[in-house]
């Protein structure tokens, strides 16, 4: 089920033939994975963690923990209580969900520069986000482990502003100028393969990698179909919840990967009305 690749120019193909070759080389200009969000991934990975390491590790970062608590009393995940430490935040909201939203905050646009396409950025980064909030909602529908499935969808688009990032800079070493229209259809034809390099660069664990790799191609994930799966039908609530004149609820609905979720049409309609909350969570996240 890969999609259809974009129709490029032949300058734009040259530019994304470049762009493969950089990642080949392992050449790619990638941005730092924030200290702390690198640790705090770790953390969630290992059964042996427990909520002091996790408190006193956010704790290190006072930007963060700030805005962890904001986060945390939010009417979002707080309605009707307000929390005075980052140790009730845990045990009140799970240590999953803290470092889901530790990394959500730790992961800022700041990181990439590519003038001009700030907004695209923007967008880029909300979807992401709105992807992994479906993508746990979808989970849980289908029965499913969502420990990981957070960061699977925060992260599965992350190679576009990085890809657009290292397009900008190999164009303006060679001299060269390119419509956003063809910059834009060059990030489309290599944002999976920059993804894979920056996640390889990043440490991500495996599923995270394997959900980007095969986002578009779910049914042969050699270990994380389940979870590629859900991840590639995050993106499409995200797309119907961001743009729904791009993708209507009919199309939505009738998505060959909701059937194969076994998702049936009343499911996908429950999950459809929790589009307030998503947007919710979302706007808490954002801000």
């Amino acid at each position: 089920m890969p999609t259809d690749q974009p129709v490029l120019s032949e300058n734009a193909k040259l530019l994304a033939e470049a762009l493969t070759h950089k990642v080949q080389r392992n050449d790619i200009n990638v941005p730092l994975l924030p200290e702390v969000a690198n640790k705090v991934i770790t953390l969630s990975q290992d059964p042996e963690s427990d909520s002091i390491q996790l408190a006193k590790l956010i704790q290190s970062d006072p930007s963060l923990a700030a805005h962890v608590m904001r986060i945390a009393n939010s009417a979002a995940y707080s309605p009707n209580a307000s929390m005075v430490s980052l140790q009730q935040a845990i045990t009140r909201l799970g240590m999953n969900l803290i470092c889901d939203i530790s990394v959500a905050a730790s992961i800022s646009t700041k990181m990439f520069k590519a003038p001009g396409f700030e907004d695209h950025i923007v967008y880029t980064w909300k979807h992401a986000l709105v992807t992994a909030l479906w993508s746990k909602e979808i989970a849980r529908k289908c029965r499913l482990n969502v420990e990981a499935t957070f960061l699977c969808g925060l992260l599965h688009s992350i190679g576009r502003p990085v890809a657009l990032q290292a397009a900008l800079e190999i164009s303006k070493i060679n001299g060269q100028t390119f419509s956003q229209e063809e910059l834009l259809a060059v990030e489309e034809t290599v944002h999976i393969d920059v993804g894979t390099c920056v996640l390889n660069k990043w440490g991500m664990p495996m599923i995270i990698c394997e959900s980007m790799q095969y986002f578009n191609d779910y049914n042969n994930a050699p270990h994380a179909k389940e979870q590629t799966s859900i991840i590639n039908a995050g993106a499409k609530f995200a797309t119907h919840t961001l743009q729904p004149e791009i993708l209507s609820q009919s199309q939505l609905t009738e998505a060959d990967v909701l059937g194969d979720l076994n998702l049936y049409q009343d499911e996908v309609l429950d999950l459809i009305d929790k589009r307030d909350d998503v947007m919710s969570t979302m706007e808490a996240m954002s801000n």
